[in-house]
């Protein structure tokens, strides 16, 4: 098994060759299974609806009992943005018009806008990992700065890059506000994208005649009261789970002569082992490094791909659940070191 400072100190042609290697086997777990696909999305929406039921009649009994049934119908919301997230990339369903349709109706129920969010994420592969071609500061969660970019800052821009970094600010607040908020206007999005500014506009009318629906026959006190924990708790729990995909101690990023995609993939996104049961209501996304090898792999042969590829390959050190849980603490990227380091750290 080659781990990546053998893989740098490689001839060139054996590097070219194990980038082949690595995309042959991704290809062969590309195929979705239909009988799959659809188990997967019967079990994860018909209990989000049933426990979407059992939370309205909850709030004539009490509503701590509400909001103890939140924590699993927000587990439900981001297995199904996961779905969401692979009818995106054309891998759920083997039909495109499927994948789409599919694909928008979820995006009702996690509150991200399909066609926006599909072309915003496709262009986070093409340069992740690429200290010279990274997204615009608006993206905290899957960019970073270097340690000599952060110096040069003046103070006031210091303070507030580590205000909006720090974990209650952005683990906490700014999730439900990207959710309910930042969603629901095409943001930072280029005037050239109509069709996800029709994507944004289109999900926001939806979601406001659910809305006007559900309350003129539950209450919308009700529907506040139900919906709000739920997407606030998914919002939380997902952008968590893509900040330490793409943010941890032992990643590694590189200058645009240096980069190329499946080093980027086996070494820059992250191995997150969880346990059973979160691993099926993440939808298998722990097995970060092996969707960013290939994007089309769906989500229940994640898995399997990772084991005959980890044959191959050492990818990034494994995040454990209370590692990862640590590993907020990595800010900035240190270029002499290469390694995050947090922000006392520089």
């Amino acid at each position: 098994m080659l781990d990546r400072r053998s893989i740098e100190l490689a001839p060139a042609d054996d590097r070219l060759a194990l980038r082949r290697r690595l995309r042959e086997i991704a290809q062969r777990y590309r195929r979705p299974s239909l009988p799959r696909s659809l188990g997967q999305l019967g079990s994860t929406v018909l209990p989000l609806l049933a426990l979407n039921a059992l939370m309205y009649a909850s709030l004539s009994v009490s509503y701590a009992l509400t909001l103890a049934l939140a924590i699993p119908a927000a587990g439900f919301v981001v297995r199904l943005f996961i779905i969401q997230h692979d009818c995106g990339y054309g891998s759920f369903f083997g039909s495109r018009r499927l994948n789409d349709a599919v694909g928008r109706l979820c995006s009702l129920l996690t509150f991200a806008p399909y066609g926006h969010w599909r072309r915003q994420h496709a262009g986070h592969h093409g340069i992740w990992c690429n200290l010279d071609r990274r997204n615009s500061g608006a993206d905290i969660y899957s960019s970073c700065l270097t340690v000599a970019e952060y110096a040069a800052m003046s103070p006031w821009r210091r303070w507030l890059y580590r205000t909006a970094m720090h974990p209650l600010v952005s683990n906490l607040l700014l999730p439900p506000f990207v959710s309910l908020i930042v969603y629901r206007i095409p943001f930072d999005t280029p005037a050239a994208w109509w069709r996800e500014h029709v994507s944004v506009h289109v999900t926001n009318l939806a979601l406001a005649g659910l809305v006007v629906l559900g309350g003129l026959v539950l209450g919308f006190g009700a529907v506040a009261a139900v919906q709000l924990p739920i997407i606030v708790t998914a919002a939380i729990v997902g952008v968590w789970l893509f900040s330490v995909q793409h943010r941890f101690e032992t990643t590694h990023w590189a200058r645009q002569e240096s980069w190329d995609a499946v080093s980027a993939a086996m070494h820059g996104s992250s191995y997150l082992q969880l346990p059973a049961v979160l691993r099926w209501f993440t939808g298998n996304i722990g097995y970060h490094h092996i969707h960013h090898l290939d994007p089309r792999i769906p989500n229940y042969r994640l898995r399997a791909c990772h084991r005959e590829v980890a044959e191959v390959i050492e990818p990034v050190p494994a995040l454990t659940l209370g590692r990862a849980l640590l590993g907020a603490k990595c800010k900035l990227w240190d270029e002499d070191h290469h390694q995050m380091v947090p922000f006392p750290a520089a």
